[in-house]
């Protein structure tokens, strides 16, 4: 019994060591300057409380979200390489990617944009279209990688 879990355990540890080594390559896609312009295109409009145009905290959140859904679909790009087509493997990642635009509508309500109805709506959109945006990043990036062999 022991001699299963120490397999067990080895076998994950490995496991979680690749997926490490994975997620590190495909992030050294990416840089600071492309999240900064990538949260100005989607929400440059967004007007907290403080009447500054975008706040630091706000964005360095939205630099978090656009990190983990990247990351996201990066894992989901492995289907994508072996021939599933991007509706399925986006059907398959809905409910994933609708939490992290709630989360972010959430937590840009919550550090005090001033949202009418109407822009608690646009709002909305654009987290979605950002976090569409992002999960497509990851997925072509990631799936460029399993190509060339580079995972």
């Amino acid at each position: 019994m022991d001699i299963e879990t120490n397999i067990d355990t080895s076998f994950l540890t490995r496991r979680r060591e690749r997926q490490i080594k994975f997620e590190r390559s495909v992030l050294r896609e990416l840089s600071l300057a492309i999240l900064k312009k990538s949260v100005q295109n989607y929400f440059a409009g967004l007007l907290t409380n403080s009447g500054l145009l975008f706040d630091q905290v706000i964005e360095e959140g939205c630099y978090d979200v656009a990190l983990e859904v990247y990351l996201l679909g990066s894992s989901y790009s492995r289907l994508g390489y072996y021939g599933k087509p991007i509706e399925e493997v986006k059907a398959s990642s809905l409910e994933e990617r609708r939490n992290f635009s709630k989360a972010m509508q959430d937590f840009i309500a919550y550090w005090g944009a001033k949202l009418d109805e109407q822009n608690e709506e646009r709002l909305e959109s654009q987290c979605d279209a950002f976090v569409d945006h992002w999960f497509m990043e990851g997925f072509v990036k990631g799936k460029m990688k399993y190509k060339m062999r580079l995972h």
